[in-house]
């Protein structure tokens, strides 16, 4: 198993890897350049299926957009992604049809080891981050390592979303909480 594959399941990776860096170089090239579009460049299609590959033509990512690799991106029909966002996607983030995400949500997978040694070392764990369909996120939000968001969720602005949440709820705060049911 190689350090890409151990960091998508959840192992331990060793971030010095050769496979890492390149994955690392060849989204911060294409960053550069999707940083300086619009969503109505004649490019911008291009570079975006280069940068995640698979995504579909009806899902939009409003630049500026930061990423580790990109193509530890899925996305479903319709999503849209607001300007300024992170998805550090060491493991895969999983974002479902016709989901919205407001301006500046940040989605990390990156985790590190809890032991203050084992953390000097350039290793790091990630954890896949999965959001249901038809959920609107708000600007702002944080979601941590290992968060399943269910469908037809709704989070309010500047939430930190710690923990996984149910289906038809309507969530806010730091740390996220349920604040009441949809259905």
């Amino acid at each position: 198993m190689n350090e890409l594959e151990k960091m998508r399941s959840s192992q331990l990776a060793d971030m010095r890897a050769e496979e890492l860096q390149q994955s690392f170089v060849h989204c911060k090239r294409l960053l550069a350049r999707f940083r300086t579009m619009t969503v109505y460049d004649d490019d911008y299609r291009a570079v975006l299926e280069d940068l995640i590959p698979g995504i579909p033509a009806t899902a939009v990512i409003v630049p500026p957009f930061y990423c580790d690799h990109g193509h530890g991106i899925r996305l479903g029909e319709q999503v849209f992604v607001n300007a300024g966002c992170t998805f550090l996607d060491g493991a895969y983030i999983t974002i479902g049809d016709y989901t919205l995400i407001g301006p500046d949500v940040r989605i990390y997978t990156p985790h590190h080891p809890m032991d203050y040694q084992a953390r000097r070392l350039p290793q790091e764990y990630a954890y896949p981050v999965t959001i249901g369909r038809d959920c609107w996120i708000g600007g702002g939000t944080v979601i941590c390592p290992g968060v399943r968001i269910g469908d037809r969720v709704v989070i309010g602005a500047g939430s930190v979303v710690v923990n996984d949440l149910p289906d038809d709820c309507m969530a806010a705060g730091n740390p996220a909480v349920v604040k009441k049911y949809l259905r």
